[in-house]
């Protein structure tokens, strides 16, 4: 019994420590609901629940790469940019 609660003690500081690092190195536009000192606070006070608080409510959706439409990559006979140099 006491390994499993040394486990769900180091668990939990784990945790406390990936989402204070996290919210540390992100830019403050890159939060959600509340300004960064916020989620700092809460993270480090609250400590497992401001930390699964912070990955639900303070993260942005998709941190995949960035956003907007990607850019098709057209040959020079089909480039209007290109064109209009000839």
């Amino acid at each position: 019994m006491i390994k499993l609660e040394a486990f769900l003690v180091v668990l939990s500081f784990a945790l406390t420590l990936y989402c204070f690092i996290d919210c540390a190195q992100k830019d403050e536009t890159q939060l959600r609901n509340l300004p960064k000192w916020g989620w700092l606070l809460v993270i480090l006070f609250i400590s497992t629940i401001g930390s699964i608080a912070y990955l639900i409510a303070g993260r942005p959706k998709g941190n995949k790469g960035p956003k907007g439409p990607k850019r098709r990559i057209l040959p020079p006979d089909d480039d209007p940019d290109f064109l209009r140099k000839l």
